[in-house]
């Protein structure tokens, strides 16, 4: 820019602010977003991690009720849980064991849900020397910070992240539900 001095004279005109131009972001604005984002990344992964353990435990639940509802059924018309098969109910090679999310294989298995005899855990319920009196379906996590789940024909239900057998949960946490 120019400016007419007493001389009628053109001289340049030194500005003594500077102008930033306004083409991007600077190193320091770049380094706050990538700290931010870090911060609500570290809040928000470990509650989804939660999150979608609670639902596998509770698909998990859902099945072993629908099992058991159709193990009730299969009495009420045989009189005996013996010779009850999963195959009729999910129309899966396996008789005595499931996989959720049901269909699932690999790392996509987030429980196992077995079905045995309660009073010999040994036998599965389509033996032939099964009692065929009560039955105990357990579900075991394939995540180790998820919670291992029982329920038997005899009204017990329960959650524990330690061991469960056939016949109870053990460990320091045991829960109903």
């Amino acid at each position: 820019m120019l400016k007419l001095n007493k001389t009628n004279q053109y001289e340049p005109v030194i500005s003594k602010t500077y102008h930033r131009r306004d083409d991007g972001f600077t190193l320091i604005e770049m380094m706050v977003v990538v700290v931010v984002i870090a911060i609500l990344a570290a809040i928000i992964y470990p509650n989804y991690q939660d999150y979608v353990r609670r639902a596998a435990a509770a698909q998990a639940q859902q099945e072993m009720q629908k099992i058991a509802e159709q193990l009730e059924r299969f009495k009420s018309k045989n009189f005996t849980y013996q010779n009850f098969d999963l195959k009729n109910v999910y129309g899966l090679n396996s008789s005595d064991e499931i996989m959720t999310p049901i269909g699932s294989a690999g790392d996509k298995i987030k429980y196992k849900i077995t079905i045995k005899d309660l009073s010999n855990p040994d036998l599965s319920l389509t033996a032939s020397n099964a009692s065929g009196f009560g039955w105990a379906i357990k579900a075991e996590s394939t995540d180790i910070k998820n919670y291992n789940l029982l329920m038997t024909s005899e009204g017990l239900r329960c959650k524990t992240i330690d061991s469960v057998t056939y016949t109870n949960c053990t460990g320091g946490t045991v829960e109903s539900w």
